[in-house]
């Protein structure tokens, strides 16, 4: 198998945007990935805003060679076309998870606690990881990180390794839907 012909299976960035395709169709449409937010317990303005800036900034990219579409679908098959600069390098150009990157985000970051990132940690992965000329790219992971601080950290502020790794894998937002589905109904 060709390393651009990988299988969701062993494609962590292709599981990771899964859990938003709600009806299984390998489209993720912004109404999906509202329901997606909102599955995983955030608000509808968080949510609303997340299916905007995700879907608009991510839809021509995984549709390469289709016209404009205003329903700024998002082809799962082709995700990794659409991974931003200003990353962690966690997932490859590929789209399938690099253990070794993922272990440098903990090493060269985790000082307080060896298997977890305080604010000012995630701030300094953040910082470290910016590309010079890459505002979009910075704003993306940004966002994509303060999202999981806010949902994922524990009591004392605390963003752990193997939350993160589940984001990563996409696990993490089957988890968060059953722990909000619980809420909900006791």
């Amino acid at each position: 198998m060709a390393s651009s012909e990988s299988t969701e299976e062993d494609n962590f960035l292709q599981r990771h945007v899964a859990f938003f395709d709600r009806n299984k169709d390998g489209i993720v449409y912004p109404s999906e990935t509202f329901q997606g937010f909102r599955a995983i317990g955030c608000g509808y303005l968080l949510s609303a805003f997340a299916s905007l800036f995700i879907n608009m900034g991510l839809s021509s990219k995984t549709r390469p060679g289709k016209g404009f579409s205003l329903s700024f679908p998002i082809e799962i098959k082709n995700i990794h076309l659409a991974k931003h600069g200003s990353d962690s390098g966690v997932y490859d150009k590929d789209g399938r998870f690099v253990e070794s990157k993922f272990e440098e985000i903990f090493a060269k970051h985790s000082h307080t606690h060896p298997d977890a990132l305080t604010g000012k940690e995630l701030q300094e992965l953040l910082d470290s990881n910016k590309e010079a000329n890459d505002r979009k790219g910075a704003i993306a992971a940004y966002t994509e990180w303060k999202i999981l601080q806010y949902l994922c950290k524990d009591k004392n502020g605390l963003l752990h390794k193997e939350t993160v790794r589940a984001v990563y894998d996409g696990s993490l937002f089957e988890k968060l839907e059953k722990q909000t589905a619980s809420k909900k109904h006791p």
